[in-house]
């Protein structure tokens, strides 16, 4: 005789119930009904007395006989966790359950207490509803019977192996959760096998969709991350639809990016995403190409993959990194150049030069540029700054918006509203000078700035970002880097910049006023180094402390002065471990005084006067400003050849002179030893790094770079 239990929490259809067990009788089963409801009710008796079951057992409806702490948590728990605090321990239950050949529950909140039964009777398929239980009968007839009994002795949760797919076989996906609370998924054989659920053949897709995500969710809970990123990405292989395959992929990434992880699926999630951008603009649905084109980059270029952490997949093949984007239909209309009707007009030579200098709120390199042509007597300067008028710091970060222009064939309310809000400026100026290759960038060029010459600076940061990727630069004239292997990145990120109407391409080095650096030194100086920014990972300064670390074991003299502000724990996840990690490694250091933090100055100048070694400690750099400024003061320079660039024909150490740069933090301190082993040595070293950096990159120098360019080079 087959053994059935049905377990109820809310009061069944008797008559439906009586017809099924009338069935389950005809297939030489037995049925038993453990519920929750209140069985005593005026007229439940008597209509289960109809259905004709093998036995009825009242199932506890309340937790007043356990402890208050068990009782609070049960009401923050999901309705079927809860139950099962409720009635887990039932002996009636617990009995009957070990010796059913088929385990059933009848409604939602009952799903969850059949799924732990099945852990104490892995031979019984647990099942949700009256139809798929009346065929489990059906198949354990034509298997020859049920199984024979096992032991009564439970085995330990951690050692269940359940057969999930047999378990929740054909489990409806709103029902998932009650399935699935959380603390299963602290078990890896449990997060295992419910990940592998997911990709049971036959499920329906919004079913398969819906249970990735609440698998998803309890593995994320429970601390699973990696898990959840993959069983959304498994749910996701096996989808068809675009959409539905492009959000699943997009979810499971994004649950890895709050971790501060690189996902490992994050080209399955690019590829489906510009798929499903090539499927919508062949329809012509250019907004929603546009927004899927708009989430690839996103997923791309994130920085968590590339500027919070010590590497960057462009650092292995950046032209191979991007090529899927380039593949896709939809991205290579939208990244087609557009050109200008009328090419730039050349300097006026009746009248000074009209030159607009713009930015977003960032203006940390303009100081010395505004000043010097706010006073040239061939130039009128206009300064604006996008970030302060709301209309304009809308429009130049709208990304979406850009992108759905770039994909229509006429103008659009974006363009319409780019051309109101900055013809005005362009119709001014002869020259707009925009600094950061960013989001205005990709605002500005979306018109034709007729023949308004325009200039962008690069700097390093933006090569790491979507936004060259959503600019034309057909509609730029001159592009200036602030080194050439910043140059040489950039290009092959980008195919427009290499194609016939790139723009002309300009090294310059950052404005900087370096005279006022140089300011004798104490003796003492020789014996500290110093980093003067360390508020990104990529300045990584643990490489630093190593190096202090190695010179001390020769002499405990030798200290680490850190000069500026700490890395901001809220950008991400990876910023925040790293600052973790950073801030336990120079603990002990700071309370030798083997490291002194300075934190953030306005006086750099001042700071530098203590320091004899200046550092660069990061795996990527533009120029390195605070060594360049470190260097004039007088400091030593010892530059890491930034690992980024290290081997390429432009690096750390083509922008250097030759011996600043070393390979380790033991051919660092071996350079530290050697030239701080004498005050003189000291000080012919520090003497000649003041002078490379005042006759090359002290502003005098290179303000005659920027006159020509802007002036000269028309």
């Amino acid at each position: 005789m087959t053994e059935v239990l049905l377990v109820a929490t809310d009061r069944p259809q008797f008559g439906v119930l009586a017809s099924a067990v009338r069935k389950f009788e005809a297939l030489g089963a037995r049925v038993h009904l453990a519920g929750s409801f209140p069985m005593d009710a005026e007229g439940v008796p008597e209509e289960l007395a109809k259905v004709g079951l093998a036995g009825v057992h009242q199932l506890p409806r309340n937790l007043k006989h356990r402890s208050q702490a068990l009782r609070r948590r049960a009401g923050k728990s999901p309705r079927g966790l809860r139950l099962w605090m409720q009635i887990g321990r039932d002996s009636w239950l617990r009995a009957r359950a070990r010796r059913a050949d088929v385990l059933v529950a009848l409604d939602p909140s009952a799903v969850y207490t059949v799924w732990r039964l099945a852990e104490y009777n892995r031979t019984a398929p647990a099942k949700f509803g009256l139809t798929p239980a009346l065929k489990a009968v059906e198949e354990l007839q034509e298997q020859g019977g049920p199984a024979a009994p096992r032991s009564s002795v439970l085995p330990p949760l951690h050692a269940v192996a359940r057969d999930v797919r047999r378990s929740v076989d054909n489990l409806p996906a709103q029902l998932v959760r009650a399935a699935t609370p959380r603390p299963v998924m602290r078990s890896g054989v449990g997060a295992r096998l419910w990940r592998s659920a997911v990709t049971a053949p036959g499920m329906p897709v919004r079913v398969r969709a819906a249970t990735s995500r609440y698998v998803a969710e309890g593995m994320q809970w429970a601390g699973r991350t990696s898990g959840a990123a993959l069983t959304l990405a498994d749910a996701a292989a096996r989808i068809p639809d675009l959409k539905l395959r492009s959000d699943l992929y997009y979810e499971g990434a994004m649950q890895e990016i709050r971790k501060g992880l690189s996902p490992r699926n994050l080209g399955k999630a690019v590829a489906a995403h510009l798929a499903l951008a090539d499927a919508e603009y062949a329809k012509g649905r250019t907004d929603d190409a546009a927004e899927a084109v708009n989430r690839a980059l996103f997923l791309h270029f994130h920085r968590v993959l590339h500027i919070d952490q010590l590497s960057s997949p462009l650092a292995k093949d950046a032209e191979g990194f991007v090529a899927p984007l380039y593949r896709s239909q939809a991205y290579q209309a939208l990244s087609r150049p557009r050109g200008r009707k009328v090419p730039a007009a050349p300097a006026p030579t009746d009248r000074p030069l009209r030159l607009l200098v713009a930015t977003s709120a960032n203006d940390n390199f303009l100081h010395l540029i505004k000043e010097h042509f706010a006073d040239h007597p061939g130039v009128e300067l206009r300064y604006l700054d996008l970030a302060a008028n709301k209309h304009l710091k809308r429009i130049s970060w709208a990304a979406p918006r850009m992108l759905k222009d770039r994909l229509s064939d006429g103008a659009s309310d974006y363009q319409e509203e780019v051309e109101r809000l900055m013809r005005p400026h362009l119709d001014w100026a002869d020259t707009v000078f925009l600094e950061w290759a960013a989001g205005p960038a990709g605002m500005l060029t979306t018109i034709d700035p007729g023949d308004t010459r325009i200039v962008v600076r690069l700097h390093s940061y933006e090569a790491f970002t979507r936004w060259p990727h959503m600019t034309d630069f057909s509609r730029v004239d001159d592009l200036v880097f602030v080194a050439p292997h910043v140059k040489d990145l950039t290009a092959s990120l980008v195919p427009m910049l290499r194609g016939e109407q790139a723009p002309r391409f300009h090294v310059l080095d950052n404005a900087m006023d370096l005279t006022g650096f140089n300011r004798p030194k104490p003796a003492e100086a020789r014996f500290n180094l110093g980093l003067v920014g360390i508020s990104q990972v990529a300045k990584d300064p643990k490489w630093a402390v190593d190096v202090l670390e190695r010179v001390r074991k020769h002499d405990e003299r030798y200290r680490l002065i850190l000069v500026g502000g700490d890395m901001d724990p809220r950008t991400s996840q990876a910023t925040r471990e790293y600052r973790r990690e950073f801030d336990r490694l120079i603990a002990p250091l700071e309370e030798s005084g083997a490291v002194v933090k300075l934190g953030p100055t306005d006086d750099v100048p001042s700071k530098l006067v203590e320091i004899g070694t200046i550092l660069s400690s990061s795996v990527r750099e533009g120029c390195h400003v605070g060594l360049m400024e470190g260097a004039a003061s007088g400091a030593v320079p010892v530059v890491r050849d930034w690992p980024f660039y290290a081997g390429k024909p432009n690096s750390a150490r083509t922008l250097y002179p030759e011996g600043w740069v070393v390979a380790s933090p033991a051919e660092a301190a071996e350079r530290i030893l050697k030239v701080t082993a004498t005050e003189e040595a000291w000080h012919a070293a520090g003497e000649l790094a003041t002078e490379h950096a005042l006759t090359v990159w002290d502003w005098p120098v290179v303000q005659k770079h920027f006159e020509k360019l802007f002036l000269e080079e028309n």
